[in-house]
């Protein structure tokens, strides 16, 4: 993964057919997709259950980018190595989900994975302060973590913002997630963010017989930045 700070749209296949991964990555990267985004929830940290290592390694193959592991689960630790193993390209977990994030930064990078650091609507920009050098990726979550298809909370572009100020000429990604869609992509964009995470603005409409519509939101997607 060469560091570049071009837009990346990062379909979420939480958005997908679950029943058809494999063909819905394929389709989704055929039509323009940068990375995969897996969103991994343990009905614990998060209200939601969805998927584990087991499943990133059923999907690995199909995935020809970047594959990028969302972990929103508590505690980390103990389940790094099995989705590095599973072939995570970057591993994000939340800072809100220990109380050891350093380490659990340091786990990751220790798996050869890039690390990312997730931040809740609630949570500061300055928690990533102390982190910056640690980091590859830090995740903005511009709607509270769970569920997909929520709106998007506008006072998460100004931390954006300071995010990128922060960052200065460190090679850290600044990815978005929740509610993107060809309104709000501009706003992060303008705010510093290069990743955009977005699953029914991309899914909508397709399927992996029909997965022209999928080309169609994200090309939308990227005409609005």
């Amino acid at each position: 993964m060469k560091f570049d700070r071009s837009v990346k749209i990062a379909p979420s296949i939480l958005s997908a057919d679950f029943a058809n991964f494999g063909a819905e990555i394929q389709a989704v990267e055929a039509q323009g997709a940068d990375w995969i985004h897996v969103d991994v929830m343990d009905g614990h940290f998060v209200p939601n259950i969805t998927f584990g290592p087991a499943t990133c390694a059923a999907i690995r193959p199909h995935i020809k980018t970047v594959m990028d592991v969302h972990l929103m689960i508590a505690p980390v630790d103990p389940y790094i190595q099995a989705f590095a193993d599973a072939g995570a390209d970057v591993i994000t977990a939340h800072v809100e989900a220990g109380p050891h994030i350093h380490r659990t930064l340091q786990a990751i990078r220790a798996t050869g994975a890039k690390a990312g650091l997730a931040l809740n609507p609630g949570t500061p920009a300055e928690a990533a302060a102390p982190l910056l050098d640690m980091v590859d990726l830090i995740c903005v979550m511009t709607v509270n973590p769970g569920f997909g298809g929520q709106k998007f909370i506008h006072s998460c572009v100004q931390k954006v913002t300071e995010l990128r100020e922060m960052i200065g000429d460190r090679e850290v990604h600044i990815e978005i997630d929740g509610g993107v869609d060809p309104s709000t992509a501009p706003l992060v964009v303008a705010a510093g963010a290069d990743v955009l995470v977005a699953g029914s603005a991309v899914f909508k409409g397709g399927s992996v017989d029909n997965p022209v519509p999928y080309g169609e939101n994200i090309r939308a997607i990227r005409a609005s930045v």
